[in-house]
């Protein structure tokens, strides 16, 4: 069993500060704890049976997570390629199953006080009319390559936005937003829950359920915080500029749509 495993660190149990997520203040206490949950997440796998493990460390430079304290047996991909498949980097069909671990609420949500998606210059992403998280854009390429989506550890909000999309998924709630602060359960046992449910979560029989419904077609549309953002990215092929601070764009190949953000996030 072949196992892919995506990081992030802003939806890790208690963080709640932009300076925790970057080199200084308290980076090294949450970088400990984003490899703590990643580790978790490995072993659980491995008890389930996996014999490969691939972590994907996908926050900031993707020069986070402390390798020495994963296991042996796991494979880390470290830095950016700069392609579009960003923090989902070096997954393909071969994989039978995709993890998320650290993920958070999508822009313009109170889920977490940390909430964006991909970066911190757009109001908001939506696809097909919903805001879109991180997760729901990995897990759509998850999707296209036909790879089912386990579990997910992160906020409470996301956790249940998750579920919402397909009951299947396992999760772990990290935390849980309050406005500009977080509240979160001891590390200890959010991690023991990590290592459980992921061990739960590949243990099943049928894993095609957790195969997320691809919508037939993407329509895009990006708000940014800087109105001539969106001027210049509407220069894109197949982008259109909406209004003064929005773009739209559509496409029927979610790998266009992946391009597409590449480029215009």
């Amino acid at each position: 069993m072949k196992i892919y495993i995506s990081a992030d660190i802003e939806g890790v149990n208690n963080i709640a500060n932009w300076k925790e997520t970057v080199p200084g203040d308290d980076y090294s206490t949450f970088r400990k704890q984003m490899t703590e949950e990643v580790k978790r997440a490995c072993l659980g796998a491995k008890e389930a049976g996996a014999t490969e493990i691939l972590v994907k460390d996908a926050h900031d430079n993707a020069r986070n997570i402390l390798f020495e304290e994963l296991p042996e047996y796991v494979k880390l991909h470290r830095g950016w390629e700069g392609g579009p498949c960003s923090m989902m980097a070096s997954l393909d069909n071969s994989f039978d199953a995709v993890i998320f671990i650290g993920y958070h609420s999508p822009s313009r949500s109170d889920g977490n006080p940390l909430s964006h998606t991909m970066n911190t210059q757009i109001h908001h992403i939506k696809i097909n009319g919903i805001l879109a998280s991180e997760f729901l854009i990995n897990a759509f390429y998850a999707a296209y390559l036909r790879v089912p989506v386990v579990f997910l550890s992160g906020d409470a909000l996301l956790t249940r936005n998750v579920q919402s999309i397909n009951k299947n998924i396992e999760v772990v709630a990290t935390k849980e937003g309050v406005h500009g602060a977080v509240i979160s359960r001891h590390p200890n046992l959010t991690n023991k829950e990590i290592q459980e449910k992921v061990k739960k979560s590949l243990a099943k029989k049928d894993l095609k359920q957790n195969i997320i419904k691809l919508p037939d077609s993407f329509d895009i549309e990006i708000q940014y915080k800087n109105f001539n953002d969106a001027y210049k990215a509407s220069f894109y092929p197949g982008a259109t500029l909406f209004g003064t601070d929005r773009i739209n764009y559509h496409t029927e190949d979610y790998y266009e749509a992946l391009k597409m953000m590449k480029f215009l996030l």
